[in-house]
């Protein structure tokens, strides 16, 4: 991110605060709450989620640092930990879904590495989307791809990252030729998602909160007449 696009720290500053309100606001629910399923408690467990969201992006926008917790999402189902209590070793399985939003400019890059390699020069690999894909993911790590994703004309969806402990380091080659067939949800120690799905709840729990606010202010209206 550019210097011009980063946020203040006032900004910064601001949003800290909002997650202390929220804060405050949601052990107020929690201790006023009138059973196990209060819409009031639901409401301030969304706001302090998305509040504690704005803090983590300005946070890592303007100072590169993360906060050191996770609001777990509503729809989150991993069953309880079943791991062993001090890991030896762990996985990272990682998922990141991409869409091809822009193939020229997908070809025109894979082109690019291929013509400043001497040994594939002549290959013209590069001349489909298939054989470009390949290309760029042998010459840059996945990380960077991720972070670049629109130079290679790639556009993001979903992804997500499961950490799993496991007792003893597996052997080498042991899992290549099905890396992901012995995932189990019970080692999970945390997991991490991305989704266009979470802004449109987001954004219906601000339409919601918008409304409330609209009939508060009718209500008074009302009650002055």
């Amino acid at each position: 991110m550019s210097d011009a696009a980063q946020p203040t720290a006032a900004e910064v500053r601001a949003a800290a605060e909002a997650v202390k309100t929220a804060l405050d606001r949601h052990l107020a629910a929690v201790e006023r709450r009138t059973g196990e399923d209060d819409p009031a408690v639901n409401e301030a467990f969304n706001e302090l989620a998305a509040a504690a969201e704005v803090y983590d992006e300005l946070l890592y926008d303007r100072y590169d640092e993360v906060t050191p917790f996770e609001i777990p999402g509503a729809e989150d189902s991993l069953p309880p930990y079943e791991g062993p209590e001090e890991p030896n070793a762990l996985s990272v399985l990682i998922r990141r879904d991409y869409a091809v939003a822009e193939p020229q400019r997908l070809l025109a890059q894979a082109q690019r590495v291929e013509a400043a390699d001497d040994e594939a020069a002549g290959a013209e690999v590069a001349s489909t989307v298939h054989g470009a894909l390949g290309i760029l993911f042998g010459e840059f790590e996945a990380d960077e791809i991720a972070s670049r994703h629109k130079e290679f004309g790639l556009e993001e969806g979903d992804s997500t990252l499961w950490v799993l402990a496991a007792d003893e380091p597996a052997e080498p080659g042991e899992w290549l030729e099905a890396p992901f067939d012995d995932t189990d949800p019970g080692r999970v120690v945390c997991r991490f998602d991305a989704s266009s799905v979470f802004d449109e709840l987001d954004d219906d729990t601000d339409d919601d909160l918008a409304d409330d606010i609209e009939d508060e202010e009718l209500e008074t209206l009302d009650a002055d007449r």
